[in-house]
């Protein structure tokens, strides 16, 4: 083909080679709004590095070959031996070594820990979400193992350590491992009362077999599991090495892996227990209230994994715009389509300030803290997940014709971003969790009141919010069937109230008047006029 037939034109260049923390201000400003002074050197070199990485072209190319190359289920070896393993391609390996090695999986002990994960985990996330998985069990094992102290001595170093080893052998032979979880089960699905694993105690004090299957056991090839299971005196909360201390496997049969409709990289199985041996973890009988706390800090974690798909997708979107002119002028510049970014890039800003809100009160620690998250995990975590979705396709939009093509790697976050609302507990089981922590937990409203009565007076439509927020509040009448309607509410008044505190008064300014004052479409590009949208767009834009 002649050249001159073939040349290309107004096209814009692969987003690739920038640091993907330094370049955002919404997450730069918001960590160092909650750090320490102390650590804020320490901290701004650790994730400049991870956010260089990130954004790396090498990064990106380990994405793209983990999804297309998804893992292989061998449940035998070449003599008939069941093996019951995964393979994964070595980017899989490269992406969890990276991760393990940034201190993704080591929040608890550290300075600051949550926070600094949190802003990590996000980064990091935006290269490839789906080895986030078990980056996310293993961070969030450790709370439920410390119910039993002698079982936290044991695994916690290892789960907490920078050092990540593939393979299957004693956890006492490794300095790093991962932790995978098992609660579903075919019949029973969110409600984890209705499982059927038996339990069957053994001499050894704390020691079972148990008997049964896991409908969704996600990440197979960790070094452990926490599952639950029937036991004596009811459900309990179970710790399932892959391999027992003598070297011999387990029983742990996978029967298959899931075909998801996005998480390619991921495995996601259906494993089988028959004599499985495990260990108690914490009361018998208590097992949902032993397991909650890593429920928790997984929720916590669907909420970071989709505001990193959501910034992912607009920095694609707002990349493009600055590069492709259309109708003699660059799209940036054109208003509608800078009524669209900046709607984007209020989702996004408004999904980025509240997790790290989240992650600075599990640092804080304080009894008001944790009344706070108690609701307000729950809550982000139906809004924001839910809001992920519409958002990437949204984004996707922008790039037109070329959204749409796999290499654009938009169709990769479109496919994942529905992901996060049903893992942990789908929308229903979020906005029925809140109702149940507003009844049964009386500081816990008190402190989230008190959190977004932070700002009021700041913003009149933040306060006429407020105001209604309280009058749903207070009508129990048909509270179950308005659930989502409370709790969507809930999560928006937060949201504002975070950003009329801390963001540029353009982006609160516009946010309440679309989220919170009702002058916003139903689609998002509807914002109202008079807003300054080019300073939103503009803070959107990556820096450096």
């Amino acid at each position: 083909m002649a050249a001159t037939t073939h040349t290309v034109s107004n096209q814009a260049p692969p987003l690739v080679g920038y640091d993907v923390y330094g370049g955002d201000r919404a997450l730069t400003e918001g960590v160092e709004r909650h750090l320490a002074p102390e650590l804020r050197d320490e901290v701004r070199e650790e994730l400049g590095l991870l956010g260089h990485a990130a954004g790396s072209a090498q990064a990106q190319e380990w994405g793209t070959q983990a999804n297309e190359n998804p893992p292989k289920l061998r449940t035998h070896d070449r003599y008939g031996n069941r093996i019951d393993e995964v393979e994964f391609h070595p980017a899989w390996h490269r992406l969890l070594g990276k991760a393990v090695s940034a201190g993704l999986t080591d929040a608890w002990g550290r300075p600051d820990g949550h926070l600094r994960r949190a802003a990590g985990f996000f980064v990091w996330s935006q290269a490839e979400a789906g080895h986030g998985c078990p980056v996310s069990m293993t961070h969030a094992a450790v709370p439920a193992l410390r119910a039993d102290p002698e079982l936290a001595a044991e695994w916690e170093p290892r789960l907490t350590s920078h050092v990540y080893e593939e393979g299957l052998r004693p956890a006492a032979q490794k300095t790093g491992v991962l932790f995978g979880m098992g609660m579903t089960e075919k019949q029973g699905g969110s409600d984890v009362r209705a499982n059927t694993t038996a339990a069957k105690p053994l001499d050894a004090a704390g020691e079972y077999l148990l008997t049964g299957h896991k409908w969704f056991c996600s990440a197979p090839m960790s070094d452990g599991f926490l599952v639950l299971g029937q036991a004596p005196s009811g459900l309990s909360c179970f710790l399932v090495p892959r391999v027992l201390p003598d070297g011999s496997r387990n029983v742990f049969a996978i029967q298959r892996l899931k075909d998801k409709l996005g998480n390619k990289s991921n495995a996601s199985s259906e494993v089988e227990f028959d004599g499985t041996w495990a260990r108690r973890v914490g009361e018998e009988g208590r097992g949902v209230r032993t397991i909650i706390e890593m429920v928790a800090a997984t929720r916590l974690d669907c909420v970071i994994g989709s505001a990193a798909v959501m910034r992912q997708a607009l920095s694609q979107a707002v990349h493009h715009a600055e590069h492709r002119s259309a109708f003699g002028a660059k799209l940036i510049d054109q208003p509608l389509m800078r009524n669209v970014l900046a709607d984007l890039a209020l989702e996004s800003e408004a999904a980025t300030v509240l997790m790290l809100r989240l992650a600075a009160a599990y640092d804080a620690g304080t009894e008001q803290e944790r009344a706070f998250l108690r609701l307000a995990v729950p809550a982000a975590k139906y809004w924001v997940t839910k809001r992920c979705t519409p958002m990437v396709a949204e984004a996707l939009e922008c790039l037109g014709g070329n959204g749409y093509v796999e290499e654009s790697g938009l169709p990769r976050l479109l496919r994942e971003s529905p992901l996060n609302s049903i893992w942990e507990g789908s929308g229903n089981v979020q906005a029925l969790d809140v109702l149940r922590a507003l009844q049964r937990e009386p500081l816990a409203l008190n402190a989230f009141l008190q959190e977004v009565g932070t700002a009021r007076g700041a913003d009149h439509r933040l306060d006429a919010a407020i105001k209604d927020l309280l009058t749903e509040l207070a009508d129990l009448e048909g509270i179950e069937t308005r659930a989502r309607r409370l709790v969507e509410r809930m999560a928006l008044v937060l949201q504002g109230s975070l950003l009329v505190r801390w963001a540029p008064p353009a982006v609160a300014d516009a946010f309440c008047a679309s989220r919170l004052g009702g002058d916003w479409g139903t689609a998002f590009g509807t914002l109202p006029h008079g807003l300054d949208l080019g300073a939103v767009v503009e803070r959107a834009r990556i820096t450096g």
